[in-house]
């Protein structure tokens, strides 16, 4: 399930993630992903966002600008494409006008990824499908440690907007669903400001972490890695990276940028310093390609996938070998 060569993907015209094999739709539930390691699915969702919308397109123009990203991860000495056999699983299909059912939608999409004993990569769409992935993941894992690179906390409420399920409340359900184990959500890049102190109160109690901007520019990104590798030790971990947790200088293609945030090259060494963490799921939010400039958004957001992926593979070559990653 390595890459296809370029000169073949030129020629048959079609658009998977990184120039991966494509499931097989025709197989029923989980079978569609046999033999799969990792499974990228695709979110065209966008009707929980409170400003600009567009985060429904991101999926397919990720596609196009990750044929690009090769497959060979010089900083970790890995072909990433080899040792973790992954398929571009499609997008999840909904009609776009009733949010119950697709949280319903998308969380059965990521328990057939499951069944199958492959690794979800969910790319969004806005922050909201975080709370159906995590329902998936805790029914397969149990509560989970959640790593959440944000400009926001997301534990927002249903008070300004009357709605409790919209993309500033995914990480205040799943802590009260109890989807999150306790004191095992870290939250980086934080700086938005907040509508209520409960925000930040609400976090406390549940025992998060917060790395904010004054945090990481003190410790630096490295240390951050670090500490939050440590802490979730063996733990199944989730990564949900919003793309506007990235200074939008950086990545403009964003529906609620906030000034200050992370550079590229900070994000993605706070991801290879997260290498041996048992990573069980990821999603990749925000991103809205029409914001975008020159797809530099789209490009770190093809990076970033691609680093997760990497994660999931030197975790899975552990494994095979007792424990050690291979040298």
């Amino acid at each position: 399930m390595s890459q296809q060569r370029a000169a073949a993907y030129l020629r048959h015209g079609q658009t998977p993630f990184f120039r991966l094999p494509t499931a097989d739709f025709d197989g029923a539930g989980a079978s569609a992903y046999a033999g799969a390691d990792a499974v990228l699915l695709g979110v065209p969702w966008d009707g929980s966002v409170t400003y600009r919308p567009g985060a429904r397109f991101a999926p397919y123009e990720l596609r196009r600008v990750s044929a690009l990203v090769q497959s060979y991860h010089p900083g970790h000495d890995l072909d990433v494409f080899r040792a973790l056999r992954v398929l571009d699983g499609g997008n999840v299909a909904f009609p776009p006008f009733h949010a119950d059912s697709v949280r319903e939608l998308i969380q059965a999409a990521v328990d057939e990824v499951l069944s199958a004993g492959a690794v979800p990569f969910v790319v969004g769409g806005d922050h909201a499908i975080a709370l159906p992935v995590l329902r998936a993941l805790a029914r397969r894992h149990g509560p989970v440690a959640v790593v959440h690179v944000d400009a926001h906390l997301d534990t927002s409420t249903s008070d300004v907007w009357g709605e409790p399920f919209h993309h500033g409340t995914p990480f205040r359900n799943a802590v009260e669903e109890g989807l999150i184990a306790r004191d095992a959500l870290h939250q980086i890049g934080i700086r938005a400001t907040w509508g209520h102190p409960e925000e930040g109160a609400f976090a406390a109690r549940a025992g998060a972490t917060r790395y904010d901007m004054d945090r990481i520019d003190r410790e630096g990104t490295p240390a951050i890695a670090a500490a939050i590798a440590a802490a979730v030790g063996d733990a199944p971990v989730y990564l949900s990276f919003d793309i506007d947790g990235i200074d939008p200088a950086f990545a403009p293609g964003t529906g609620t940028p906030v000034p200050g945030g992370l550079t590229a090259r900070e994000a993605i060494q706070l991801l290879r310093g997260l290498a041996g963490i048992r990573l069980v799921g990821m999603d990749l939010v925000e991103v809205c390609p029409a914001l975008d400039h020159a797809d530099i958004t789209l490009h770190l957001g093809a990076h970033l996938l691609f680093e997760g992926l990497a994660l999931a593979a030197i975790h899975r070559q552990a494994s095979r070998s007792g424990g050690r990653r291979p040298t």
